[in-house]
C-alpha cells in the first residue's frame, strides 16, 4: 500500500488562502526572521540586561497578539457585540496598567529623585501630556483606518495606500505605547513589577489580535492573511520595548518621565481609539462592562504581584 503523500508547506499556505504572491511573502518573511534571530543572538550577549528582559517581554507580547488571531481559521465571523466586548476589555487593562503600573510609579520615582509632591505632580503630568501629544502627531500625520469608523479620508495621503496599510498603521499605533510602557518598565521598575506589567498586556493582546483579524476578514480578506497580518501587527511590541528601554537606561533621571511618557501614549490610544471604536455600533453596556473586567484584572496583578 503506497503511503500517503504529506502535503507540502506551500500548499498548507494555499489551504489557508493566500495568494502565490502573498505565499512566497510569507516564507520569505519567516526566513528573514530565523536569518534576523540568528544575528540577533549573537549580539543580544552585549546588550544591557534590562533592554534583553524588555525584548523577551515585548515578544512575549507580540507572541500573544499572534494568539489571538489563530482562532479565525477555525471559527465563524463572531458577533460585533463580542468584538466590543474586547475592545473594552483591553481598553480596561491598558487603563489600569498607565494608573498603577505607569504613573504611580513614575510618581514614586520622581519623589525619589527628589521632587516634592507638586513637583514630582509637575513632572509626571508633563510626560502624560507629551506622550499623548506623541499620539496625537502620529495619529495627524500617520493615515490609518478604524476598523468600524473606516479610513480617515482627510488625510492627504490615505487615497495613496492600500487598505491593508492603513489597518497596519492603525494597529501600530495601538501597540507602540504598549511596547514603550514594557521597555520603560523593565528599565526602571522591579522584576516583579515590570513582569505583573508585561503579563497583563500580553492577556489583554490575545483578544486585542482576535478583534484585528476579525476586523480584517470582514472587510473582505481571506483567514489565512487575515491571521498572518494580524500576527505581523504585534512586531511593533519589541521594537517598541527595546526603544523604552534603551532611552530610559540613559539616565536614572529619564525614568519618571519614560513611565508618564507611556502612560500618556496609552491613555490617548484609550481615548481617541479604543473607546469609539467599541462603542460605535451600539453596544455601549458591553463594551463598558469589559472595560471594567480588564480593569480589575490589571489592577489584581499589578497589586498582588508587584
Amino acid at each position: 500500500m503506497a503511503l500517503r503523500q504529506q502535503p507540502s508547506l506551500w500548499s498548507r499556505a494555499a489551504g489557508l488562502g493566500l495568494k502565490p504572491r502573498q505565499r512566497l511573502g510569507l516564507l520569505v518573511f519567516g526566513a528573514g526572521c530565523l536569518a534576523g534571530g540568528a544575528m540577533l543572538w549573537e549580539w543580544l550577549a552585549a546588550w544591557p540586561l534590562a533592554v534583553r528582559q524588555a525584548l523577551l517581554g515585548g515578544t512575549i507580547a507580540a507572541a500573544a497578539t499572534a494568539l489571538g488571531t489563530l482562532p479565525v481559521l477555525l471559527a465563524q465571523q463572531s458577533s460585533a457585540r463580542a468584538r466590543d466586548t474586547m475592545l473594552g476589555f483591553g481598553a480596561g487593562v491598558m487603563l489600569a496598567a498607565s494608573a498603577f503600573s505607569l504613573t504611580i510609579p513614575g510618581l514614586r520615582a520622581a519623589q525619589a529623585q527628589g521632587a516634592g509632591p507638586w513637583g514630582a505632580g509637575g513632572i509626571v503630568g508633563a510626560g502624560i501630556v507629551l506622550g499623548a501629544l506623541l499620539l496625537l502627531a502620529l495619529d495627524r500625520w500617520l493615515p490609518h483606518e478604524h476598523f468600524i469608523k473606516g479610513i480617515e479620508r482627510d488625510h492627504p495621503h490615505a487615497h495613496a495606500l492600500k487598505r491593508t496599510w492603513l489597518f497596519v498603521f492603525a494597529v501600530s499605533l495601538h501597540n507602540l505605547p504598549e511596547g514603550l510602557a514594557i521597555g520603560v518598565a523593565f528599565a526602571g521598575t522591579d522584576l516583579v513589577r515590570a513582569s505583573a506589567l508585561t503579563t497583563g498586556i500580553a492577556i489583554q493582546d490575545v483578544p486585542e489580535g482576535l478583534v484585528i483579524a476579525l476586523a480584517l476578514q470582514g472587510v473582505g480578506y481571506s483567514r489565512g492573511f487575515s491571521v498572518f497580518l494580524g500576527a505581523v501587527s504585534g512586531a511593533i511590541e519589541p521594537v517598541g520595548a527595546v526603544l523604552g528601554a534603551a532611552v530610559v537606561g540613559l539616565s536614572a533621571s529619564l525614568l519618571p518621565w519614560g513611565l508618564a511618557f507611556a502612560a500618556g501614549a496609552m491613555l490617548f490610544v484609550i481615548s481617541h481609539e479604543i473607546i469609539p471604536e467599541s462603542h460605535r455600533a451600539g453596544h455601549e453596556g458591553h463594551a463598558t462592562m469589559g472595560l471594567i473586567i480588564g480593569f480589575v484584572l490589571m489592577m489584581v496583578l499589578d497589586t498582588a504581584l508587584g
